[in-house]
C-alpha cells in the first residue's frame, strides 16, 4: 500500500480529535493503550507531533514505535487540576490492564472514577494497513527491531529508569507477539 494514502488518512483522522486541552491515549494495533499523555496547548496538535515527527521525547527516545499506533483516544478537559487528575486516573486504569511506556508513573487521584467523559476515538491508519500490520510475521520482526533500538538507546545514549521500564514493557509485549508468531 502506498504511504501517501495512509499519511493522508492519518491526517484526516487526526483532524477529528479535539483541538482543546485534555488527555489522550495512544493505542496499539489492537486498541490497547500504550501511552497516556496530556496537552494544555491542544490535543490534536500534541498527538500530531507524536505521530508525525521526532519532536516528541517519547518518540525520539524510542519509548513508542509510531508504526504500532493504530488508534488514539482523547478526553476534552479544561483546567490543569482537572487534566492532571484525569491523566492520573486513566494512567492507573490502563497501566493496571497492560503496562504503559510513560516516562513517569502517575498516581491516580481517584476523582474521575465515576465521571470520566466519553472519549473521542479515531483509527489513525486505514483498515487494510491495520490488518496487515497485525500479521505476526510482520509485527513480531518489527517489534524485535524496535526493542533492539530501545536497548541500543539505553546502552549508548541515555540510561534512565523510565527507559528501563519501557524496556520491560516492550519485552512483555514482545513475548506476546512471539506466542502469536510461533502459532502462525
Amino acid at each position: 500500500m502506498p504511504e501517501l494514502p495512509a499519511q493522508r488518512y492519518k491526517e484526516e483522522q487526526l483532524r477529528t480529535l479535539p483541538a482543546g486541552t485534555g488527555v489522550y491515549a495512544l493505542c496499539d494495533l489492537d486498541n490497547v493503550p500504550i501511552y497516556v499523555g496530556q496537552s494544555v496547548d491542544g490535543i490534536r496538535a500534541r498527538v500530531r507531533r507524536h505521530l508525525t515527527s521526532a519532536r516528541s521525547d517519547v518518540i525520539a527516545n524510542r519509548q513508542i514505535d509510531v508504526w504500532e499506533i493504530g488508534y488514539v483516544r482523547a478526553w476534552s478537559v479544561v483546567g490543569q487540576p482537572a487534566i492532571n487528575s484525569l491523566e492520573g486516573y486513566l494512567y492507573s486504569k490502563f497501566d493496571a490492564q497492560s503496562p504503559l511506556v510513560n516516562g513517569d508513573v502517575l498516581k491516580s487521584m481517584g476523582e474521575y472514577a465515576d465521571k470520566v467523559p466519553d472519549p473521542v476515538q479515531v483509527q489513525v491508519i486505514p483498515e487494510e494497513l491495520l490488518v496487515a500490520r497485525r500479521d505476526p510475521t510482520l509485527r513480531f520482526p518489527r517489534q524485535i527491531q524496535h526493542f533492539n533500538q530501545l536497548v541500543d538507546y539505553v546502552l549508548n545514549t541515555q540510561d534512565k529508569p523510565h527507559l528501563r521500564r519501557a524496556l520491560s514493557v516492550y519485552f512483555a509485549r514482545l513475548s506476546r507477539y512471539y506466542e502469536q508468531f510461533i502459532q502462525e
